[in-house]
């Protein structure tokens, strides 16, 4: 079979496109024809070493996938020729899913939403939606402990993660300030933010006050860029702060401010989000995760603070790119010199 790899960690040259004997699935495994794969920085993370993990050689990239079910275990609800998901290849041991067949543990693997093919527009949009997403909802609801009324801070409210916050964020009912660059306002404030505010404005601590003059329940900076400083002023007591990112390796944090506020300081990584997380995550986000044509939720598909939904529309992503997969190592490429903004998807 065709696969995008790398024999050993490192740059982008490293990254070949050719022939790797086909995956034989292990008994609790589904062997999946792959569809379309996406991008993310974490993989450019692992093939360079940056991110460490266990990774077999020769190691295939990739994490996330959309494809079609060519066997799977018994006793799985899975069945051959299902449309399926999955965003946690190519880590802790497992072969990646830059291929045209991947292994995929069946507790890691979901079905598609009704209506969406396998090689369609609507499969390119849900795999370049499965990491950031999971990422949104793990972080409100996994860790964040979001409630229906809170009043939450989103920073990089543009980006991909930040996009789907706002939106799960909203559709559970929560008031949202967000910050981003100016010219991405209008996008922000159509995902759900009350309020939109300039990341690069200096006092932004100050409107954010203003916004909230009670401060904020849960803050979540998904660009990573952390103000000690911003945190101690702008959380209310009992607040939560989620880390998830950090643009700087050190940061200075004022505890003595934070912990007698109560605040909570909450990191986690995608990649050590257990199976069964992964699969309420996805379960979660089926409502939003529909083809755009099937219209908004409705109040059927309501649930509340457990990652649950009173009514929003499907999330919505950019896809910059559709490339062959043969053009990984352009893709890396580009994402790791900021040549390109918004979603790649590749195909096999």
């Amino acid at each position: 079979m065709k696969a995008a790899f790398v024999n050993r960690l490192g740059g982008v040259e490293e990254i070949r496109y050719g022939d790797l004997p086909e995956p034989v699935p292990g008994p609790t495994d589904c062997l999946v024809e792959v569809a379309a794969v996406s991008l993310n920085p974490v993989d450019t993370f692992v093939r360079s070493g940056r991110f460490s993990t266990a990774v077999p050689l020769p190691f295939i990239l990739g994490r996330d996938l959309v494809g079609t079910v060519v066997s799977a275990p018994p006793g799985t609800s899975l069945a051959r020729g299902q449309t399926v998901w999955c965003d946690s290849l190519g880590y802790e041991g497992r072969q990646g899913s830059y291929a045209e067949l991947a292994v995929v543990p069946a507790d890691r693997l979901y079905p598609a939403p009704s209506g969406i093919e396998a090689h369609s527009t609507d499969a390119h949009r849900l795999v370049a939606l499965a990491h950031p997403a999971t990422t949104a909802w793990l972080g409100w609801f996994e860790h964040g402990r979001l409630v229906p009324g809170d009043t939450v801070f989103v920073g990089g409210g543009a980006g991909n993660v930040g996009n789907a916050a706002i939106r799960l964020a909203a559709a559970a009912g929560a008031r949202i300030v967000a910050s981003s660059h100016s010219r991405d306002f209008d996008t922000v404030r159509a995902a759900g933010a009350e309020v939109v505010l300039d990341y690069r404005d200096p006092d932004l601590p100050a409107a954010c006050a203003r916004a909230a003059p009670e401060g904020f329940d849960l803050v979540w900076d998904t660009s990573g860029h952390h103000d000690g400083e911003f945190l101690a002023e702008a959380t209310a007591p009992g607040a939560r702060v989620l880390i998830t990112a950090s643009a700087a390796p050190n940061t200075e944090v004022p505890l003595g401010r934070l912990y007698t506020k109560d605040v909570s300081l909450i990191g986690f990584v995608m990649s050590r989000t257990t199976a069964d997380q992964l699969a309420r995550a996805a379960k979660g986000l089926t409502p939003f995760l529909r083809p755009r044509a099937a219209g908004p939720l409705t109040r059927t598909d309501k649930t509340s603070a457990t990652g649950t939904v009173s009514s929003a529309g499907a999330l919505t992503t950019a896809i910059a790119e559709v490339l062959p997969l043969s053009e990984a190592a352009r893709a890396h490429r580009m994402m790791e010199t900021g040549e390109i903004r918004g979603r790649v998807v590749l195909t096999p």
